[in-house]
């Protein structure tokens, strides 16, 4: 009889793995306690009455909590997490193929160009966390007004009642953000390698699964219909998005032979897999920050004297703060950005790996095709066509609210309550099953590295 015995029998008997699960842990336990830091100068019983208000911000406080572990609705030194950075980092990446010098940078020496665009995001993170910082703020602020008729904090850069405690709290704000970037980091370099922001992520979304289970629960009327479907919609939303993630497209190729002695071997058939998601999580991201500016910018003038400037943009607020599920225009512009997004970034990243030049100069082609570039133009095709697989998952993934809200609605059952629930098992599962996969890979792979491999034995 054959059994396996799995490496992961010794997860806690390899002293560095140990050592560095305790040290990611660790990190992790002080982002929580940190995220819970509230910012300075907020009036709290202002906020807790804002929170508490039914004018229709909830739900827009509800989807910028999705992936903050709620410190965004708390108002806190983290409230923006690790998304600056991650922004700047996709602004760099898309700059790179439009700007040949970058694109040269990179290609002739790619140890120091991934050095470059490091330290530049790095630098680019510090203004998007202090816009971001602002734009929060005056979404609040106006929010606040709207709701209760108070600020949540007086703001105010340059009036001279208010510039100190403005400029407080957006430095304080933003040295909150390159902190958890900073937790993030550590955890790479002394924890689970490459795995540092994922979890710090992935720690904000799984924090905030306990709180909207018990929202779930407390509505008396639907609960046991509610945790059904959310029990389903979890198991599906896993299903599908491991299909999907793992999904690849075999491209054939054939490798040159080797010489041994005087002998040269037979060319080596091969295939080179093209992922059906190339983008991950990063078009949901990108989309999602995209479309909060127009209500960051129309946060500004919704005060304006003039009364149809200011009835202007704060409908304009209005239609992308609103969440909620007779919001058709929000949810389908989101639906085609996330599409759109999607297919961009795949392009941008595959162009950047050039592999019709790389398989050329290794010697190696694709049965039928010439090498080079209608090699990369071919392969880009295929990407194309695969790619709208996972782009249209994607959209669906985004916009999965939106639709639970009218399945909901349909049999007429109310989901105000249960909003957070649903996006914590669409956007919020797609990066926490991305998340979870990655890191028992990563792990896997140290335990292979440390000689706790898999064994095949015989009895």
């Amino acid at each position: 009889m054959k059994t396996t015995f799995s490496g992961w029998h010794y997860l806690w008997k390899s002293e560095d793995i140990r050592r560095k699960l305790i040290i990611t842990l660790l990190i992790l336990v002080i982002y929580r306690l940190a995220a819970n830091v509230p910012a300075p100068g907020v009036d709290h019983d202002i906020l807790a009455a804002f929170r508490a208000s039914t004018t229709g911000s909830g739900g827009f406080l509800g989807f910028l909590d999705l992936l903050s572990g709620g410190t965004v609705s708390n108002f806190s030194l983290l409230s923006m997490g690790v998304y600056p950075y991650i922004t700047a980092q996709i602004i760099i990446q898309l700059l790179i193929p439009i700007i040949p010098s970058l694109q040269k940078r990179i290609q002739d020496d790619p140890r120091e160009g991934r050095r470059w665009q490091e330290k530049w995001t790095y630098y680019l993170a510090v203004p998007m966390a202090a816009l971001s910082a602002i734009g929060q703020i005056n979404i609040f602020n106006s929010l606040s007004i709207q709701g209760i008729g108070q600020p949540i904090l007086p703001f105010g850069l340059f009036d001279a009642e208010t510039s100190l405690a403005s400029w407080s709290v957006l430095i304080a704000m933003t040295a909150g953000t390159m902190f958890a970037i900073w937790l993030g980091e550590l955890i790479s370099e002394y924890g689970i390698r490459g795995q540092g922001l994922s979890l710090v992520i992935f720690a904000g979304i799984v924090a905030q699964i306990p709180a909207n289970f018990a929202s779930l629960l407390a509505d008396e009327q639907n609960r046991w219909i509610m945790l059904a479907l959310t029990i389903v919609v979890i198991v599906l939303t896993v299903l599908a998005i491991v299909y999907v993630q793992q999904g690849r497209r075999n491209v054939p190729v054939m490798y040159p032979g080797r010489r041994v002695g005087n002998r040269m071997s037979m060319p080596v058939k091969g295939t080179m897999p093209l992922m059906v998601n190339l983008s991950g999580m990063i078009p949901l991201i990108f989309a999602s920050a995209i479309l909060q500016f127009p209500a960051i910018i129309a946060s500004y003038f919704t005060a304006s004297e003039n009364k149809g400037v200011a009835d202007f943009f704060l409908g304009v607020q209005n239609f992308f703060g609103a969440t909620g599920s007779s919001n058709w225009g929000y949810w389908t512009l989101y639906f085609l950005m996330v599409v759109v997004f999607t297919f961009f970034y795949t392009t941008v990243m595959f162009d950047q790996q050039n592999y019709g030049e790389n398989l050329k100069k290794i010697g190696a082609s694709v049965p039928g095709v010439l090498t080079g570039a209608p090699t990369q133009k071919y392969l880009s095709t295929v990407q194309s066509r695969i790619t709208l697989v996972g782009a249209v998952f994607l959209g669906i993934v985004a916009i999965m609210p939106f639709l639970l809200g009218l399945l909901l609605s349909a049999f007429n059952i109310s989901a105000a309550n249960n909003t957070g629930i649903f996006l914590i098992t669409s956007s919020g599962l797609l990066i926490v099953v991305g998340v979870v996969r990655d890191t028992f890979q990563n792990i896997d792979a140290e335990l292979k590295l440390h000689g706790y491999q898999d064994s095949l034995l015989v009895r």
